[in-house]
């Protein structure tokens, strides 16, 4: 009866630690993954200047695309390298990457969003 009694002790410790490293991993996995996004961001942020001429220009005409998709631009990169630049500072916190699509290059054809 003690042996069992000590298996059942030893199964339980067992199962409650190996709980806590899978936590641990996804947190460092996510922690990880915010980092590189950031310093990825900041390093290609200068990409959603075209990006935006050329989404904006197949949209609603070449005008608009030299126009409206250069502001438009400008304003994607500003706020991808500075949003970038804050998740590689803050990468210690438990937080998906802020900008979505999490890498400039992952689906060139959508826009930003933060």
């Amino acid at each position: 009866m003690r042996g069992i009694v000590k298996l059942f002790w030893v199964l339980s410790v067992f199962f409650l630690f190996s709980s806590h490293a899978v936590a641990q991993e996804s947190y460092f996995n996510n922690s990880g993954e915010r980092f590189v996004s950031g310093i990825a961001n900041v390093a290609t942020g200068w990409t959603e200047l075209p990006k935006n001429i050329v989404l904006t220009g197949q949209r609603d005409g070449p005008v608009y695309g030299i126009t409206v998709g250069l502001a438009t631009g400008l304003m994607h990169t500003i706020g991808r390298t500075l949003v970038g630049g804050l998740d590689a500072a803050t990468f210690w916190l438990p937080l998906k990457p802020s900008v979505n699509p999490p890498y400039v290059w992952e689906d060139f054809s959508r826009e930003t969003s933060y």
